[in-house]
């Protein structure tokens, strides 16, 4: 990833948003809000990570993942909560979600992991986009045509090089969530 990650902390709990923080600025850029109103006014298309609470008074952290998600913005979101996951979560559009209390050790494991998930979904997008184009190319032309077609040859050596990340990427993640974490991004966004 280009420049320093920042995460944006939202929690009511100001001094659970405060710690979180201390625990994050060691590795990241941090910004903290302290209501689901406030979280919005920072959300900003530099924030690459947002822990949210989902629990708070006024907007709660669900309502924020909404707007977060209506106006477009392409962060990764961590639900930090003391609420236990239940079937809701199922059409909700957060990557991850830690229930509380959370370790520094794990929310420092988690905002990295996410972070990465980025970097693969991006690959595997394109991945499959030029599959799908090269597919289409090869039901519609004559062999020949391709054989001594430049941009086709480039397509396919893209298709190949990408091929061997998405593996790399596939096998680099650690569990079958991060595997199923990535895929229902992309179906998120298609």
């Amino acid at each position: 990833m280009s420049g320093e990650l920042e995460v944006l902390v939202v929690d009511d709990e100001a001094r659970l948003a405060d710690l979180f923080a201390a625990w994050l600025e060691t590795e990241w850029a941090v910004e903290t809000a302290y209501d689901g109103e406030e979280a919005l006014e920072k959300a900003t298309e530099s924030v690459d990570v947002v822990l949210l609470d989902r629990r708070m008074p006024g907007l709660s952290g669900d309502e924020v993942l909404e707007e977060l998600r209506a106006e477009g913005y392409d962060c990764r979101v961590v639900m930090v909560t003391a609420v236990d996951p239940d079937f809701d979560i199922i059409e909700m559009g957060f990557d991850d979600y830690l229930v509380k209390p959370v370790s520094k050790d794990e929310l420092l494991e988690m905002v990295e992991e996410v972070s990465e998930r980025s970097a693969y979904e991006s690959e595997i997008q394109e991945y499959y986009a030029l599959v799908s184009k090269k597919a289409l190319l090869e039901s519609e032309k004559a062999e020949r045509e391709l054989a001594t077609n430049e941009e086709y040859q480039q397509l396919c050596d893209r298709v190949v090089d990408l091929e061997e990340r998405v593996d790399d990427a596939v096998s680099g993640m650690e569990s079958h969530e991060d595997f199923v974490g990535a895929f229902q991004d992309l179906q998120s966004e298609n």
